[in-house]
């Protein structure tokens, strides 16, 4: 058996500050959702405003990552990597000093924009500078950047915030993303060796290309129902928590760190159970499901916190669960001669999507008198109806095996195990 290549001699460090961006611009988009209580309240806006605040980054994310796949790979990886890490701390300092709702509205965008081409950018260069046989491993620790972010970033967020204000999470991610460019300056090396590879074809084209496959359509309407099915409820799970159920900014930390905890744990095991079973079959049980949690949430009366804790957290695991099948069985929908840009265009869909989500869920909700949300139960009754159609059209989709170059419609038979 070959030797493996010699590992650059700063790999270790180069993976963990590539880690630590991801984990700078999933925090800063995680934490604006819980934060929803103290925001509105501030600047005296609607539910349905604050959907659009959240929304706002997610579209332009989605915009910014369309757009990025025309000059991504123009310029030297570290030195566009590090441009955009400035620009997205800078513009989440905004956030943090943000004088009116509009600004706000504007910092998210700007945000969004320059931290949507941050997580792309990131496994790009692990493709590039890690060998094949060290990959897995070295992907491990930047996929580790979201259950960090999960269990360590938002809950200290939200400790800090309840202990202050909503705004010095934003400058604690402002001041670390900072830090950290220093740091990837000085770690990470210059990649110019793409440059010398053959131009990419205009966007409109590029997009045009894949689009043209019916298989990716139903990929990518399969992968938006996926992420619309939450994020009906999501963003409005901490307003609902402290104004109805009666929770208070202290005690909501814990429900992200009880339930980002348990998806660590049943991550791999939802993972092993969806190789044995079958990923159709798995996905089908959990979006099944997930209709259940979201419904008990979002109609929950005043109860004990172990409880909602509980409950939450059978919430996060199925959601966050359906996605393990669920995107195994998207990429391995994708045309191999077009899968970088088949992914690219899935984000953008998945960005898209939860803003929908996110939008359409403010315009549903709404308050009594007393200030106590109303209708936030037919949140669920969308999102899951979102589910229940995930499950349809998850049997429309034809799984491309690269290593037998064969086709099998996932509807055919579940002995396939796709």
């Amino acid at each position: 058996m070959p030797n493996s290549p010699t590992p650059h001699p700063h790999e270790r460090w180069i993976l963990w500050v590539l880690a630590g961006i991801q984990f700078s611009h999933i925090v800063d988009f995680m934490i604006m959702m819980p934060l929803g209580p103290q925001i509105t309240r501030q600047f005296g806006i609607g539910d349905a405003a604050f959907g659009f605040l959240v929304s706002s980054y997610t579209w332009a994310a989605a915009i910014s990552g369309l757009v990025a796949s025309a000059y991504v790979d123009r310029f030297d990886r570290k030195r566009l990597l590090l441009a955009l890490f400035v620009a997205f701390s800078v513009a989440t300092l905004g956030c943090a000093v943000a004088w009116s709702y509009a600004s706000l509205v504007a910092a998210r965008i700007a945000t969004g924009l320059f931290g949507g081409v941050l997580s792309a950018l990131v496994q790009t260069m692990v493709a590039e500078l890690i060998p094949f046989e060290r990959r897995g491993r070295a992907m491990s620790v930047i996929l580790s950047a979201f259950s960090l972010a999960t269990v360590v970033g938002v809950p200290a967020s939200l400790f800090i915030a309840a202990w202050s204000s909503w705004h010095m999470p934003f400058v604690a991610i402002a001041v670390f993303g900072l830090i950290l460019s220093g740091v990837a300056w000085r770690v990470l090396p210059r990649m110019r060796g793409h440059l010398q590879g053959p131009e990419r074809p205009a966007i409109r084209a590029m997009i045009a290309s894949v689009l043209a496959d019916v298989n990716h359509r139903w990929a990518f309407l399969f992968s938006a129902l996926m992420m619309f099915t939450g994020f009906a409820v999501i963003p409005y799970i901490t307003i609902y928590l402290q104004t109805n159920v009666g929770l208070n900014a202290q005690q909501v930390p814990l429900i992200y760190l009880f339930g980002g905890a348990a998806t660590l744990f049943s991550a791999r095991w939802i993972g092993r159970l969806s190789d044995r079973h079958g990923k159709v079959r798995v996905f089908t049980g959990l979006a099944a499901f997930v209709v259940l949690p979201l419904q008990v949430l979002t109609n929950l009366p005043p109860v004990a916190l172990p409880w909602v804790i509980a409950l939450n957290t059978v919430m996060f695991v199925v959601l966050s669960g359906r996605m393990i099948p669920g995107m195994a069985l998207v990429g391995a929908s994708a045309n191999p001669a077009v899968r970088g840009s088949f992914m690219a265009i899935n984000s953008a869909v998945q960005s898209l999507s939860m803003g929908a989500a996110a939008f359409v869920g403010g315009l549903i909700i709404s308050r009594d008198a007393q200030g106590l949300v109303q209708n936030y139960g037919w949140n669920a009754v969308v999102g899951g109806a979102a589910s229940l159609l995930s499950i349809w059209v998850v049997r429309r989709l034809v799984v491309r095996d690269p290593s037998t170059s064969t086709s099998t419609s996932t509807s055919t038979s579940s002995q396939a195990k796709p």
